[in-house]
This record gives structure tokens, C-alpha cells and sequence, in this order.
């Protein structure tokens, strides 16, 4: 029987890993990750049909989605 994935919580505040997202993200979401990289966990969002990834929501309000492995 597979093995059921631990989640995040919702509602935990996280920090993205920089340098795993600065390869895919524009670079105003990059400077400002720079600034603050923290965030708050407010939904999941599957990545590619085996992965479960999480949707942040920013100091600045906006919601940006972030693979499982990109952040700590």
C-alpha cells in the first residue's frame, strides 16, 4: 500500500530555497523573495500528477505555487 504523503499544513509560514526557484521565476518575484523569503501555506497544488506542491501567499499579498523541494 503506498505510503501517505505528509503535508505541509495549512496555514504554516515556510521559506523558499532561492536558488532551487531562480531558474523558473520572473525576476521581480525573485528580487522580492530576495528581500523576504518567507511565506504563508494557504492551499496544495499538484505539480505533475506525483507531486504535491504548495501555494504561498507572500508579505506582499500576492499567491505564488512552489515544488515540494523548493522550500524549507
Amino acid at each position: 500500500m503506498a505510503k501517505p504523503a505528509s503535508l505541509t499544513r495549512i496555514g504554516s509560514k515556510i521559506k523558499i530555497n532561492i536558488e532551487r526557484v531562480r531558474d523558473r521565476i520572473p525576476s521581480d518575484l525573485i528580487n522580492q523573495l530576495s528581500e523576504d523569503p518567507r511565506g504563508t501555506v494557504i492551499d496544495y497544488k499538484m505539480t505533475d500528477g506525483m507531486g504535491i506542491g504548495v501555494v504561498l501567499k507572500l508579505k506582499d499579498g500576492s499567491q505564488n505555487w512552489f515544488f515540494e523541494d523548493e522550500f524549507s
